[in-house]
């Protein structure tokens, strides 16, 4: 049997054993080398640095440190990163890719959770239920057996913004329900679309005729305010914006504005700036629906994350392909 390679956790330490509960760190311990009480937080304190030196295999998560030339010179015998969250960018530097190192991500793992909340959100939202909960806890009556007009989700219009991993997940969930969904993305073409088997519109167009919007764009410095004023008052009065993405893809002074107008609703899994001040309207305002990012990866969810890694470190060590490398070329329009 093939000796195993030397592996070293390089995460937030208190997030390691809900990451890979026993059974997820017993797998992945069949393909690596790694002691679970060593994790790295910093890559200079000199009992990581030991370990460093020799580790082959780095499998990172939320609080790694950064990867920079500094800490790639300490691990001479890196050349792989397996990463048990979504996104490299906040500690990959080009000198990852320089040398060659090969990154996976977990971030179709982490798509899961996020379209699944975001498909319960539009089946709620298309029954108003936000209000009319609130409208029989404020009456303790209701008109029981009374059609209500306006709601529903036969042949409700959903737009999503962002045909990123969690939107294409989404796109799929959505499949089994008699709603209408349509996609704007810059990148997509017709003949990718044909093949998600969605139509595809122009961001303005696809926010004038969506009863339901939902935004799934990457945070870039092109994507910051994507939705601002001009863009909002496109909706229809009435419809709902969903946000799981990023908070700073919405212009949150224009979207307070209409929200205090009523003419939309909106269901917030994330915010600029995060969390919100004590103060922000966003907390009273009766159209809106606030939660605290928490559509990804949570709770039991995040053993998901360990079993990808646990998979990739499988196919690593048997001298296959990683499944769910990172292309560094895409990575900055990548959400």
């Amino acid at each position: 049997m093939p000796e195993r390679p030397q592996a070293l956790f390089a995460m937030t330490a208190r997030n390691v054993p809900h990451i890979f509960p026993p059974e997820v760190l017993v797998r992945l311990r069949e393909h690596v080398e790694i002691d679970p009480t060593l994790v790295a937080q910093d890559f200079t304190d000199p009992r990581i640095r030991e370990t460093l030196a020799r580790t082959e295999v780095l499998i990172t998560g939320w609080g790694c440190p950064r990867l920079d030339a500094a800490a790639l010179d300490a691990a001479p015998e890196l050349r792989a990163v397996l990463h048990a969250a979504g996104s490299v960018k906040g500690f990959t530097t080009p000198e990852v890719w320089q040398r060659g190192i090969a990154v996976s991500s977990a971030a179709a793992a982490n798509a899961l959770p996020v379209a699944e909340y975001t498909l319960a959100m539009i089946l709620l939202a298309g029954k108003d239920v936000f209000a009319l909960r609130d409208r029989l806890r404020g009456r303790r009556a209701f008109p029981y057996g009374d059609i209500l007009p306006g709601i529903g989700n036969y042949g409700r219009r959903v737009g999503i913004v962002g045909a990123s991993r969690i939107g294409r997940r989404l796109i799929e969930l959505l499949r089994p329900h008699d709603l209408k969904v349509s996609l704007a993305d810059p990148y997509v073409d017709e003949a990718e679309a044909a093949r998600l088997g969605v139509p595809l519109l122009e961001l303005e167009e696809l926010l004038r005729t969506s009863d339901i919007v939902t935004v799934h764009a990457p945070q870039t410095p092109e994507t910051r305010h994507l939705l601002g004023a001009r863009e909002l008052a496109l909706m229809p009065d009435g419809s709902v914006l969903i946000n799981t993405a990023r908070g700073a893809l919405l212009d949150h002074d224009a979207l307070i504005a209409e929200l205090r107008a009523g003419r939309l609703s909106a269901i917030l899994d994330v915010t600029d700036p995060e969390p919100l001040p004590a103060g922000s309207p966003l907390f009273d305002l009766p159209n809106v629906f606030l939660t605290p990012h928490l559509a990804g990866s949570q709770g039991n969810e995040v053993a998901r994350l360990g079993q990808t890694v646990a998979d990739e470190a499988e196919r690593l060590a048997r001298g296959g392909g990683l499944a769910y490398a990172v292309d560094h070329t895409v990575l900055e329009r990548a959400a």
